[in-house]
């Protein structure tokens, strides 16, 4: 529709009383908008909400606007969008300026702390409609709220609600600014109007609905001591999106979108008295398919926590969660309806959204522009037919939520051997009597009764049967509870395979997925079998909320994250979704974001306390695999703790502490912060024996300390370890400064003589005592990586070139030097043997037996046909190392087969 002013004015003057009306009230604006001034019409309604009476002013602001936005939209220069939003910013204003009046009758001031609005619905998401009702939550701090000295804080917010409500919503001879409804407040039916942000906060945590969960979608902090109601929303906002897949609460909002259609009483489809809003096809259809969709998935995704409803459906769209089309549609739609209902209101601005009869309806068609009521009608019925059938798929999904028992036959195993199937039944039989604490409840048993025969399916379609149902009943055993799992398996079908896999191949994530079901969830997610992003962006996982976030959260927070992306990257490996190099790079990234917001958050914590050193950091020094970027599922962490500075500084806290004393502190935290149980369970083993004087010696030390052990105290095997060092916490000009010490240290000149005779000693002393696990054990093998490590550290050391923590670069450096004759073989082997540390760690965990299945997903990620195969590779690739070996040291190696 063109922009056609005059045709709007003539529409608003023959088919809305209430447009007439203000024609007639504001000439002025009435002019500029006949001439196609809509900017200068909206100044000019803002400028009536200038008197210096909020109740006037306000009163005024609404009617000149609701004048220039009516005609505007009329005319077609203003989208819907622009429309929603004036009219929303308005009421923020509205609701703020409001407080500001009422607050001020009691304390002579303004202010407006300690007490604050939010926005929920239409108005949260900033679409607010023509002659919308608001529906806000207000809440107050008993400690900030300005009264009088005397005054109850409590008894004085409930005054200041109550006037506020009236100054908005009294129609008075200047009309009235809005309808206020306070029903979707904590408990309305006894709660008061207004309150405490105590007990706000106790019921969403504790005992919230799941439509109120639905609500908050779109809250937003809008009116008064917004900052408070910002930090606010963001305490409760694991309330509004669970991470984890919480199958109850999804039925629960199923549920919702069934009383849609359940409940609503009018026409089926576009005909006199269907309501826009609530019929089939209507408004709140597209906003619930939205939001159901926001709510199950948004958890895990945040991209999918916008308010808008067109915003939502773009944002689940480019998520892949609904299809493209479906977000275009629906969008499409939603616009147009909201256009519908804004004529309804137009009329006599009244909050309806049913199309009346007769010559009503003909009325609202020639507002719009349509010839009658049979034309508005025959527009609205492929539009609402369009939402509704893709409504119809979203409530058609699991209508019956609780299915009922059902028995496993014989006949459902196909793949098992006769005599097997019966002992099969029979055991599963007994999963519910009672053994399995996972499986007493109802809940439990329905759950596992609805995905029963696909599992045992699976299962027995694995080439060890066995071994998959002897390891998944392993995993009932410790599971703490099973409806969540089997639910999700019962919803996402594909996942079951991958579950029987995880169970019957590798051992430590069974484990790990006993302890915590929910790591299942990340898997639904085409995401899933994506490598991690950088260390920057996990870190940013890590701390979604920055320091706003309690400490104890904020290690629940690393956990969480940390165990979901190892968890799923372990399933990448099984699955062969990516090299086993690049699985091991992406641990490594996790551990030093990991380490990175660990840090930082204890750093807070401790200041607290004892305040911060100035110019001082504390910085960690990453070592052995670590270092090298190539972490196994089953690595420790070897790290230093420096700090840079003189250990002669004090911090300036309440409680002040020396240099070394806080910064060995400090590190005891940095550990425990990593290491220690919490209730998402404890994340690595932190091992700092690589520090000066190992367990001797102090947890953190200086730099100067550190550089003078390192030139004047350390032994060989000290400075081979550092080769593979590489600081990744700190401040950037102190890890510099760090790493410049390191390159000063390994750039020393070394007695070659004598640093052979130390590195044939130190590892033949360690061949004696550290003997190798098994056949798959690539670390411990003559001529295996240790050999491989130390034979390259010996020539960085003696020629002082080629350093870089990654072997891989450092043997490439060696070859470039000439150091090295077989550089393209070594580096071969070097890759091999990394793969298969990283492989067998998950599938093969004691490095010397594995399953046959097991055994062939570890082949297939190696890059070979089966474990003949692979075996024969590592020993090709240790008699590489053993022929450089000679050919650098002299000695030969023995490699046993």
């Amino acid at each position: 529709m063109s922009s056609d002013w005059p045709s709007a004015l003539k529409r608003a003057r023959d088919h809305s009383p209430f447009l007439a009306k203000e024609i007639e009230r504001w000439p002025d604006i009435a002019d500029l908008l006949h001439e196609g001034d809509g900017e200068a019409a909206l100044q000019l309604a803002a400028e009536k909400g200038e008197a210096a009476d909020a109740s006037i002013a306000l009163r005024r602001e609404r009617s000149a606007l609701a004048l220039v936005l009516g005609i505007g939209d009329l005319a077609g220069a203003f989208p819907v969008g622009f429309v929603m939003g004036r009219l929303s910013d308005f009421a923020d204003r509205a609701m703020h300026r409001a407080l500001q009046a009422v607050v001020a009758r009691r304390v002579d001031e303004q202010a407006t702390d300690g007490i604050f609005a939010l926005a929920l619905g239409k108005l949260g998401a900033r679409e607010l409609n023509y002659s919308s009702d608001i529906d806000p939550i207000l809440i107050y701090d008993p400690e900030r709220l300005p009264c009088r000295e005397r005054d109850d804080p409590g008894e004085a917010a409930q005054r200041y609600v109550r006037q506020w409500v009236r100054l908005l919503s009294d129609n008075t001879a200047e009309g009235f600014v809005f309808r206020v409804d306070l029903r979707l407040r904590p408990a309305s039916e006894v709660s008061p109007l207004v309150v405490p942000l105590g007990g706000a906060l106790s019921h969403y945590e504790s005992s919230a609905l799941a439509w109120e969960r639905a609500a908050f979608i779109r809250a937003r902090s809008a009116a008064g001591d917004v900052a408070a109601g910002e930090a606010f929303l963001d305490q409760i906002d694991s309330f509004i999106w669970r991470r984890s897949l919480d199958f109850g609460a999804i039925d629960e909002i199923r549920e919702l979108t069934h009383r849609i259609r359940d409940t609503h009483k009018g026409p089926p489809e576009p005909s006199p008295g269907f309501s826009v809003k609530q019929g089939r096809g209507g408004i709140r259809e597209i906003e619930f398919f939205a939001q159901t969709h926001q709510l199950i998935h948004g958890g895990r995704d945040p991209s999918l926590r916008v308010a808008g409803t067109r915003a939502a459906l773009d944002a689940l769209a480019a998520a892949g969660r609904i299809e493209a089309e479906d977000a275009v549609r629906l969008g499409e739609a939603y616009d147009n309806l909201r256009v519908i209902e804004h004529r309804l209101q137009m009329v006599a601005d009244q909050q309806t959204h049913s199309l009346p009869k007769a010559d009503a309806l003909d009325n609202v068609a020639r507002l719009h522009g349509l010839a009658d009521g049979k034309a508005l009608i025959a527009y609205l019925k492929p539009i609402c037919e369009s939402v509704a059938t893709r409504f119809d798929q979203l409530i058609a999904e699991d209508r019956d939520l609780s299915p009922p028992e059902t028995s496993v036959s014989v006949a459902s195993l196909p793949d098992l051997e006769a005599e097997k199937r019966e002992d099969w039944l029979d055991r599963t039989a007994n999963w519910v009597d009672g053994r399995y604490r996972a499986l007493r409840s109802e809940a439990a048993r329905h759950a596992l009764f609805a995905v029963q025969s696909d599992l045992l399916k699976a299962m027995a379609a694995t080439p060890d049967p066995d071994r998959a149902m002897l390891r998944f009943e392993g995993l009932l055993e410790r599971l703490p509870s099973a409806v969540n799992l089997f639910r999700l398996l019962e919803a996402r079908p594909a996942l079951l395979d991958q579950l029987v896999r995880i169970v019957s191949l590798a051992p430590p994530l069974a484990d790990e997925l006993a302890r915590r079901p929910e790591l299942l969830d990340p898997l639904i997610d085409r995401t899933a079998f994506d490598l991690p992003g950088s260390v920057e962006e996990l870190a940013a996982a890590m701390r979604p909320a920055g320091d706003e976030l309690d400490y104890e959260d904020q290690l629940d927070r690393i956990r969480i994250v940390t165990s979901e992306i190892r968890f799923a990257l372990g399933v990448q490996l099984i699955e062969a979704a990516h090299d086993p190099l690049d699985i091991a790079a992406g641990l490594s990234r996790t551990a030093e974001a990991g380490l990175q917001v660990a840090s930082a958050a204890a750093a807070r914590e401790f200041a607290e306390k004892h305040g911060r050193i100035d110019g001082v950091d504390l910085v960690v020094l990453a070592l052995g695999r670590l270092g090298g970027g190539m972490l196994t599922h089953a690595s420790d962490l070897d790290i230093v703790y420096l700090f840079n500075g003189s250990h002669e500084a004090e911090s300036d806290g309440d409680r002040p502490l020396g240099a070394t004393l806080y910064f060995n502190r400090l590190a005891q935290r940095v550990t425990a912060a990593l290491s220690v149980p919490t209730a998402q369970g404890a994340l690595y083993e932190v091992d700092t024996r690589l520090r000066p004087q190992g367990n001797q010696g102090p947890i953190a030390v200086s730099f100067e300390s550190f550089a003078r052990y390192q030139r004047e105290n350390a032994w060989t095997w000290e400075h081979m370890a550092l080769i593979r060092a590489r600081t990744v916490t700190g401040l950037p000009e102190v890890r510099e400064e760090l790493d410049a010490l390191v390159d000063e240290v390994l750039a020393a000149p070394r007695d070659a003589g004598d640093l052979r005779e130390a590195v044939l000693k130190m590892r033949g002393e360690m061949a004696e005592h550290k003997q190798p696990a098994g056949r798959l054990d690539a670390k411990l093998l003559r001529g295996g990586l240790v050999d491989l490590e130390f034979l390259a550290h010996y020539l960085q050391l003696r020629e002082r070139v080629a350093i870089d923590p990654d072997l891989d670069a450092a043997l490439a450096g060696l070859g470039e030097a000439g150091l090295i004759e077989d550089a393209a073989g070594l580096r071969e082997a070097n890759a091999l043997m990394n793969r298969i540390l990283v492989s067998a760690r998950l599938l093969a965990p004691e490095l010397d037996e594995w399953h046959g299945a097991a055994g062939e997903v570890l082949a297939k990620a190696c890059g070979t046909s089966d474990m003949p195969a692979l075996l024969d590779n590592l020993l090709g690739a240790r008699h590489r190392v053993a022929a450089s070996w000679k050919a650098v040291f002299g000695t030969q190696l023995r490699i046993e087969e």
